[in-house]
């Protein structure tokens, strides 16, 4: 009875209608959208290409080719995302270990050519830290770049001499 009484009771009310491109209802900070790939705060690319994101993918829709510079430093040669394949459930996200991709609440993402949903590096590479504005991968990793040698990073010990150690 009482959801005859509420539905007889909004029966009369002047309804409320919000025009969606003049108005865009404020998402929450948290929303999971389009997928972006961020920088560290040195300008280089996060992204270490390891493989995670497109290993953890419900749908197999990222991929990416490795590649490593000259100060040892590795980057994807080419990453691509088809967003028409992509669920936007986050798993890519949590499972990156460097914090370079993120999900934003850009959801105004509609085509009508499908082949236009598949974005480049260019397309999904930005010049911002994202949510992470200090974090930089390869001052924690330990591993050998232009950053630092081995125990210079950050809560690193120095390299033991393991024939110091003998009797």
């Amino acid at each position: 009875m009482t959801g005859f009484a509420t539905t007889f009771r909004h029966l009369f009310r002047k309804p409320i209608t919000e025009e969606y491109p003049e108005y865009k209802r404020p998402l929450p900070a948290r929303s999971r959208a389009r997928i972006i790939l961020t920088r560290d705060p040195d300008g280089g690319e996060r992204c270490v290409a390891c493989y995670l994101c497109s290993a953890v993918c419900p749908v197999s829709c990222i991929s990416m080719q490795s590649a490593e510079d000259e100060s040892g430093r590795r980057y994807a040669e080419w990453f691509r995302i088809n967003f028409a394949r992509c669920i936007y459930c986050g798993l890519c996200e949590e499972a990156c270990p460097t914090c370079a991709i993120q999900l934003t609440p850009d959801f105004e993402n509609c085509q009508r050519d499908i082949l236009t949903l598949v974005f480049e590096k260019k397309d999904l590479l930005v010049d911002h830290q994202g949510k992470d504005k200090e974090y930089n991968f390869y001052k924690y990793a330990g591993v050998v770049t232009g950053v630092g040698k081995k125990g210079e990073h950050v809560k690193e010990d120095r390299p033991v001499n393991v024939k110091s150690n003998l009797p």
